[in-house]
């Protein structure tokens, strides 16, 4: 649950940077939810795919997984009215990288910031089992 959580906070802080950094990438209020959940689900079921397809057909372009995916996300939140406006090829381009490395940092980063305590607490309970002699 908390792994879901963190996934779709990463996503939208992803559109987020986006929205902040590019000026013809355009996130509507009320549609935001929508674009945070529709970039997430297909980034999570769009990877592994392309990543199949990649590895099958092209191998030397693995490491561009992530942008692709990112991509293709962005490009299907984009259809649905009313939340997500990508307009300009250097746009489209931009939001790409912009999204995926913000992302992925924050999927870097927040975990250790919102797990903290919960490591910090097993750290101070003690340890059951058997105690060797």
């Amino acid at each position: 649950m908390i792994r879901t959580l963190i996934y779709f906070a990463t996503s939208a802080l992803g559109l987020l940077a986006a929205t902040w950094l590019l000026p013809d990438f355009r996130m509507q209020l009320q549609g935001f939810v929508i674009a945070v959940v529709v970039f997430s689900i297909t980034q999570s079921v769009f990877t592994p795919f392309i990543a199949r397809m990649t590895n099958r057909y092209a191998p030397a372009a693995l490491g561009g997984i992530g942008l692709l995916s990112t991509w293709v996300s962005l490009f299907l939140a984009n259809l649905l009215p009313g939340g997500l406006t990508i307009t300009g090829w250097r746009t489209w381009v931009l939001a790409a990288l912009v999204v995926w490395m913000s992302s992925t940092l924050a999927a870097w980063l927040l975990p250790m910031f919102l797990l903290k305590k919960r490591l910090a607490a097993r750290k101070e309970r003690p340890a059951t089992g058997i105690a060797s002699a």
